[in-house]
């Protein structure tokens, strides 16, 4: 097989596990990654904080959780764009996040308030700006409908061992067309 095709089937196996989601099967697609592989989700900021793992073994919970409360994973794998150099590879595919979210999130949205509430050694003034510009956000998005549907840009870089081709490192990222949602030094 060639290397382009092999590394297609690393992309299935990848779209597999985010389809079946079997939290059973976790450790067994983990063996996808390098054991130093790094991940860096939709909420990595800095190396080694949130979403951003350095290692196959701190980047499972980054899946475990996807798996558990992300959405639908759905790569377009026939937009794949895939470059091979030697013994590395590195990919680009466009791909959806998608997911229902019904009513219950503006009660989801009252709870985490209650606990960003006790949680925070923020001003006061900064705190209310967090929950009008949640809530205003929430009301919004919901009043737009229960199906959401978010683009995604995922990117990796793929090196081949003796037992074939795996992720050595794999970014998730969202389009941003507003302001970025993280600001540093604020």
């Amino acid at each position: 097989m060639k290397p382009h095709d092999e590394i297609r089937s690393l992309l299935q196996a990848f779209q597999d596990g985010y389809t079946h989601r079997d939290l059973s099967k976790l450790d067994a697609f983990m063996e996808l990654f390098t054991a130093e592989a790094e991940l860096i989700g939709t909420n990595g900021v800095r190396p080694g904080a949130q979403e951003w793992y350095r290692s196959r073994d701190t980047a499972r919970r980054m899946i475990e959780g996807d798996w558990e409360f992300w959405g639908d994973l759905r790569l377009d794998l026939e937009s794949t764009s895939i470059q091979v150099e030697g013994e590395a590879g590195w990919i680009s595919v466009f791909a959806t996040v998608s997911k229902v979210i019904g009513e219950e999130e503006y009660a989801s949205f009252l709870d985490s308030i209650k606990k960003y509430l006790d949680g925070s050694s923020l001003p006061a003034e900064q705190k209310l700006h967090y929950i009008l510009r949640g809530g205003t956000n929430t009301v919004y998005e919901m009043h737009r409908g229960e199906q959401f549907t978010w683009p995604l840009r995922l990117t990796a870089a793929v090196v081949h061992r003796p037992n074939g081709w795996k992720f050595a490192q794999m970014h998730f990222s969202y389009a941003t067309v507003h302001f970025p949602d993280v600001r540093l030094g604020v």
